[in-house]
């Protein structure tokens, strides 16, 4: 299909899907209403109407449609103002709806740039992971398409756009057309306002095979760094430093608000969604000003209060439950209690990972939580120097290190690593301890499967999987840090340093079992009541078309990742 009707510049994207419900995101071109109607193989029919609410000249609408049959694959078709716009003629549009137990499949992956498909750009930044899944979904059975789609963070570079946005950004600087804070010389290549954000989401979910892809499959989001700026976060004095910026305030407005409307709005349930406050008030308003006055400071009270806003979320899914945490927006910074998430997130994990009940608990972090061993131990080193173990000077010098290297993951948050792995103990001795505890990941730009023991006899199976990126290479030198991080000397000696720093040891162990690798590519897990089964495979250009090849294949036990034979 490459006859899609103009009215509908994004989507349809289906976002949250279970037994009997599904809601469908898209972004038309003009003020209308948009109409989803389903069909099943009885006969049966569903027809919603909704009307598309406006924000900056954009117009937006999330269609949920409920009494579907479950387990079933569903036909569905999506008109503006009565006018079919999805599929195209002699095209099919459907969805999957979920079972009520059993094993599911999760892909997942996170890092990636939109950019084109030009022959430089395959040369420069690789295949698109999410082009090979996607010709795989068109070719395959639906019984084997995933059941969700989970992309874990830099969805966008906001600091880091393609070739091509810089070239609309310098002709827009140009003309006149820009937020005031874009005439700072240091954000004159970067994404600065909402508009501007537009243009990401245009160009990484614009193409006709991952349109048709994200019209199939359920998708959750979260959001990392680069949605705002690289290293958001990752201390006190970044952000003191940051905040002074006078494009800051136009870019955390355009942030938020675009990631709110893009991507958060579809993790949510109908039932969620009918509970939202800030939603509601959205739909309300009477003009397109009072919706961007409200979502403004909807923005700025998120950004400066984290607890106003949660971006993390759940969904059970068969027999499974996917916790999905913001390790990014709701951390604590203040440099004696420097933690991962606030107080009041943390208890809302807390709840959810105890309360599950499934068995089998996805715990879906931008970040990794099992780092390789090396890069673990230099976290950790680094986190007490920052906070005074060698004294104040070193400390400087430490702050200054977390900013510069990245060192802002689990480890580097040692209080919030302690109680996540309090929670593990927790959950696998409880009376409805799951068969597994699987922590997905992405951000690092490598890929890798961890095996975890924690001080508590289980057997649940723990297991850190982390899979990026999509589509955006680590430098080689880089990936020779990487390899450098899962040797045993390398680790041992910078445990050691971590020691000297006074670092107390934590109650878990945990070992690289498979990987690293460093290609585009995408992992797909699937419960079982035996056992996970987990595929590796990594993206690549053959006969000119972009493809995805399987790696590896494993069975993730308690005792073990087996490799299944080729």
């Amino acid at each position: 299909m490459t006859d899609i009707d103009g009215r509908l510049l994004l989507g349809p994207l289906v976002r949250y899907v279970d037994c009997d419900r599904a809601t469908f995101w898209v972004e038309t071109d003009r003020a209308c209403t948009v109409t989803v109607q389903t069909r099943s193989d009885s006969g049966e029919t569903r027809r919603v109407e909704e009307p598309t609410w406006g924000l900056h000249g954009h117009h937006y609408a999330l269609v949920a449609v409920e009494g579907l049959p479950p387990d079933t694959v569903v036909d569905y078709t999506v008109s503006i103002d009565g006018d079919q716009v999805w599929p195209a003629a002699g095209r099919r549009a459907v969805v999957h709806t979920q079972r009520s137990d059993g094993p599911i499949t999760v892909a997942f992956g996170s890092c990636r740039r939109g950019d084109t498909y030009s022959d430089e750009a395959l040369t420069r930044i690789g295949a698109d992971a999410l082009v090979g899944l996607a010709d795989r979904v068109r070719d395959q059975d639906s019984a084997l398409w995933p059941d969700l789609l989970v992309f874990l963070g830099d969805q966008v570079y906001a600091d880091d756009p393609s070739p091509e946005i810089v070239d609309r950004l310098h002709a827009r600087r140009a003309a006149g057309e820009r937020a005031a804070g874009a005439r700072s010389e240091d954000v004159e290549d970067e994404i600065c306002d909402l508009e501007e954000y537009t243009w990401l989401y245009q160009e990484s979910w614009g193409d006709i095979r991952v349109r048709e892809l994200l019209a199939t499959v359920p998708t959750c989001m979260i959001l990392d760094d680069h949605d705002l700026r690289d290293d958001w976060n990752s201390s006190a004095d970044w952000r003191a430093e940051v905040t002074r910026a006078p494009w800051w305030q136009d870019r955390v407005i355009g942030a938020f608000s675009s990631y709110w409307v893009y991507q958060h709005l579809g993790n949510l349930s109908p039932q969620e969604l009918e509970q939202d406050e800030m939603y509601a008030a959205v739909r309300s308003a009477t003009s397109d000003a009072e919706r961007e006055k409200l979502l403004a400071e909807f923005a700025l009270r998120a950004d400066s209060e984290p607890s106003s806003a949660r971006w993390s979320y759940h969904r059970d899914i068969g027999n499974t439950r996917l916790i999905m945490i913001d390790s990014r927006c709701s951390r604590d910074l203040t440099p004696e209690r420097r933690a991962m998430v606030d107080d009041t997130e943390w208890a809302w994990v807390r709840e959810k990972a105890l309360s599950a009940g499934t068995e089998h608990v996805l715990l879906g972090s931008s970040l990794p939580f099992l780092m390789l061993p090396g890069l673990h131990n230099i976290e950790q080193w680094n986190e007490a120097v920052a906070q005074g173990a060698w004294g104040r000077r070193a400390a400087k010098v430490g702050e200054k290190l977390r900013i510069a290297l990245d060192l802002e993951h689990w480890a580097a948050f040692g209080k919030s690593f302690a109680d996540m792995v309090d929670l593990v103990d927790e959950v696998v001795t409880g009376p409805q301890a799951p068969r597994s505890l699987v922590w997905l990941s992405g951000d690092v730009h490598c890929s890798y499967v961890a095996r975890a023991e924690t001080r508590v006899p289980t057997s649940t199976a723990l297991y850190q999987l982390t899979m990026s990126p999509f589509r955006n290479p680590l430098d080689l030198p880089i990936r020779a840090v990487n390899r450098l991080a899962i040797r045993r000397p390398v680790a041992r000696a910078l445990e050691r340093l971590a020691r000297r720093a006074k670092v107390e040891p934590v109650h878990a162990e945990w070992g690289t079992e498979a990987g690293p690798w460093f290609d585009n590519g995408v992992m797909s897990l699937t419960t079982d009541s035996q056992a996970l089964h987990l595929r590796v495979d990594h993206a690549a250009v053959a006969d000119g078309r972009q493809t995805l090849r399987t790696t590896a294949e494993f069975d993730l036990t308690p005792s073990g990742a087996r490799r299944r034979p080729e």
